[in-house]
């Protein structure tokens, strides 16, 4: 496979690939070759360095690594995640076809289904107002506690989806960090306050930190007895779950071959359908299922998750970009970035190959992003004058949720389109010299300010078009991006389904608490560390 990214090079470097806007002059049709559509969806990504020469490659590349291959093993139930002899199924979740999915020789769809069930009656139960808090009053507003994916999923795809809301209003506590549940609680009333506690083994620190002060804060309004009236769980563990006071109906399940990251199509995704209710859960699974087959059906020249993981590994590979950009034109995607982050980087961000061996050249890129317009007001800048390349990856609707303020969509898509345009064209010299001098500057003073108003251009980007941020498109979305990462990580040769990098942290952690609470000495620290616990705590 390394002989094909080195041909990727050459071949780059022997077109001047990466000069775009050179590429636009001689082929204006470019858009027409290099942009694919799925229903609604189109990904434009005509603005990165691809021609016909580098995608055959593309091709070639996939093929070699075996993608289709370790793609269609991972919908058939394969222990692909092997450092921890796990399938990796969350595809199972929205397999909306129902047909069998088999986990060493048992078919998972009816648990599947069964838990699904389960969460629309709930749902159902405290969005009509029939399951009630202790003291009969009905629930108005809901808390999930959990983090990392039992938290970054659902807090994305509930902003994300605030048109839909017709539920509990939801709220959400991720950070042990004592502030962040004070400033939720003061705004609630016991009375009509659902907590969900959302942890796997419940026995996540930071998780069931705030869930015993929850509990507290029940348990002093209302009594003990009200605890199961005003939480319901998200955990296998149902021994712990009952010692915490919450009956076993109101426990919801999922397995070990759905990943935390991966997790918003399970019962991790409750909070979304209290907010929307079932029937916009389930259309939410329907574009994350219809993304799924495309994956599977179509070819890699048309196929979006191919590609764009194609793509992404070609920045990443072959032109050693280190980051990418997710700039959404969609304020309810705001914390779509912060979703990529975990989903890419704790899947991607790996050092060591399937074969145990050091990565050779790099694997996944730092993730990041802001919604559009707020970021061009804060890092366009870098993006566009920086001297690191930054890919860019832009999103915008083609209608929002607000006819009234349509004149407001118009410029918000103007800007997209503007930044994706300024990327790939820039300025050159002779052009800004050109601009002063019609403004009115002198040639000596213009000559003097025109390098700064230089934009190199040629930095890649590629835009994603859709009618309207459904629950629907946004599945379709997330699925696209879940694998992209799969697909970078097939060529990355690594294991995108462990997360090995949280643990020895959280393990230091654990060893430090008694130190910082004044119950050990500092001794078997190092210097740093001490220095900080005596700076911290005297």
């Amino acid at each position: 496979m390394q002989t094909i990214v080195n041909e990727l090079k050459s071949t780059a470097e022997k077109t001047n690939a990466t000069d775009i806007r050179a590429a636009f002059a001689a082929d204006p049709g470019r858009f027409g070759k290099f942009s694919v559509s799925f229903d609604d969806l189109t990904m434009d990504y005509s603005k990165t360095a691809v021609n016909d020469d580098i995608l055959a490659l593309f091709e070639t590349l996939a093929e070699a690594a075996g993608v289709a291959k370790k793609r269609d093993e991972m919908f058939s139930g394969v222990a692909i995640n092997f450092t921890e002899d796990r399938a990796v199924l969350h595809t199972a979740l929205r397999n909306r076809s129902n047909a069998p999915v088999m986990v060493d020789g048992k078919d998972v769809m009816p648990d599947v289904n069964a838990v699904l069930a389960a969460m629309g009656k709930f749902a159902d139960g405290i969005r009509s107002g029939s399951l009630k808090g202790a003291t009969g009053k009905a629930i108005t507003d809901v808390v999930n506690i959990g983090i990392g994916g039992s938290d970054l999923g659902p807090v994305m795809a509930t902003l994300a989806l605030a048109p839909f809301h017709d539920g509990p209003r939801a709220h959400f506590v991720s950070n042990v960090d004592g502030a962040h549940i004070a400033d939720t609680l003061k705004h609630l009333e016991a009375e009509t306050t659902l907590f969900i506690v959302a942890s796997k083994t419940f026995t996540t620190i930071e998780t069931m930190t705030n869930a015993a002060t929850a509990r507290k804060f029940i348990a002093d309004k209302l009594g003990d007895d009200a605890v199961k009236h005003h939480f319901c769980a998200v955990s296998t563990a149902l021994d712990k779950v009952a010692a915490f006071g919450i009956d076993q109906d109101r426990v919801f399940g999922f397995w070990d071959w759905v990943g935390g990251r991966y997790s918003i199509w399970s019962a991790i995704g409750l909070p979304l359908m209290l907010a929307v209710g079932p029937e916009n859960f389930g259309k939410f699974l329907d574009g994350a299922h219809a993304m799924d087959t495309h994956f599977r059906t179509a070819p890699t020249a048309q196929n979006l998750p191919m590609l764009l993981g194609l793509v992404g590994f070609y920045h990443r590979n072959v032109l050693d970009y280190p980051t990418r950009a997710i700039l959404p034109y969609d304020q309810r995607l705001l914390r779509f970035p912060a979703y990529l982050q975990q989903l890419d980087m704790e899947s991607n961000g790996k050092g060591v190959t399937i074969d145990g061996t050091p990565v050779e050249g790099n694997s996944g890129p730092v993730v990041w992003g802001e919604p559009g317009t707020n970021g061009q007001h804060a890092f366009y800048q870098l993006i566009h004058q920086g001297t690191s390349v930054i890919p860019a990856e832009f999103m915008i609707a083609k209608t929002g949720f607000e006819p009234e303020l349509r004149h407001q969509h118009d410029l918000l898509i103007a800007n997209c389109l503007a930044q994706s345009a300024a990327l790939m064209k820039g300025r050159t010299l002779d052009e800004a010299k050109a601009q002063l001098a019609k403004a009115g500057m002198d040639e000596a003073k213009a000559s003097h300010i025109a390098p700064h108003r230089v934009f190199t251009g040629n930095r890649p980007s590629i835009t994603f078009v859709y009618d309207k941020l459904t629950p629907f498109a946004l599945g379709r979305l997330i699925a696209l991006y879940e694998h992209r990462v799969f697909v970078e990580g097939v060529l990355f040769r690594i294991n995108s389904f462990d997360q090995w990098g949280v643990e020895l942290g959280k393990e230091l952690a654990t060893g430090l608490l008694p130190v910082v609470q004044g119950k050990a000495a500092a001794d078997d620290q190092d210097g740093s560390t001490q220095g900080l616990v005596k700076a911290l705590i005297g």
